[in-house]
């Protein structure tokens, strides 16, 4: 699944044009790496969004083409 629909599908950034312009921002990372809107994201990677001067990371789980609002938290872990 691409990186700017999962974030939307799991409710980690709220709209994917908004998830698109942070990847455009080098503000998303995938096992450490900058990811391009385009990027593929499967189960077991690492996810890093740079909000303002914290960043969010977490472990993806499942990636699902259609989730529900109880089910967006199900999608990913945070690593602390």
């Amino acid at each position: 699944m691409r990186i700017d629909k999962y974030l939307k599908n799991a409710r980690i950034i709220k709209r994917r044009t908004v998830a698109k312009e942070a990847c455009e921002q080098d503000r998303v990372l995938i096992n450490g790496k900058p990811a391009k809107p385009g990027s593929e994201v499967k189960e077991g990677d690492t996810i890093i969004v740079r909000f303002g001067s914290g960043e969010y990371k977490v472990r993806v789980l499942t990636t699902p083409e259609h989730v529900t609002k109880d089910g967006a938290a199900a999608m990913y872990e945070v690593i602390v």
